[in-house]
């Protein structure tokens, strides 16, 4: 069974996990437009599907990098906020230079954003797996990906 088909088959469990999920992103570094972004990069699989006691859900994160600097893109569009303050970069079309020229700013803070939204995933695969356990739906499922 392909990735799309067996996510496709618990649609609605996964609509219920991402309300029950909201709380977890509120308290995250992610706004939820972030979430969302990071959300469609990620893809679920099931490893050691043919196992019962082993197997789990895990999320693909290989698509993730390509996808932060978007999300980049997103935290920086916020801005300072009311009143004006600012982050100490200059702002503005100086600060876009630096940033593309890889002056000033802080190294790495991408490397660090992607290991958080990797820590959130594999927290909300394993919440989809609870979640999935007590509507009776793991074992159905678990199956079907083997197929």
């Amino acid at each position: 069974m392909s990735e799309s088909d067996w996510t496709d088959a618990i649609v609605g469990e996964r609509m219920a996990v991402d309300q029950q999920f909201s709380a977890e992103v509120r308290d995250s570094p992610f706004s939820n437009q972030e979430w969302g972004l990071i959300m469609t990069a990620a893809e679920f699989e099931i490893v050691d599907a043919d196992d019962p006691e082993n197997a789990r859900i895990v999320p693909n994160t290989e698509k993730l990098a390509g996808i932060m600097p978007e999300v980049e893109k997103m935290e920086q569009g916020m801005g300072p906020g009311p009143g004006g303050g600012s982050d100490g970069g200059g702002g503005g079309v100086f600060s876009s230079v630096k940033d593309a020229l890889g002056v000033g700013g802080d190294d790495g803070g991408e490397p660090e954003r992607i290991d958080e939204a990797e820590e959130l995933l594999e927290r909300y695969a394993e919440t989809l797996q609870e979640h999935l356990v007590e509507k009776g739906r793991w074992e159905q499922v678990r199956i079907a990906y083997q197929e």
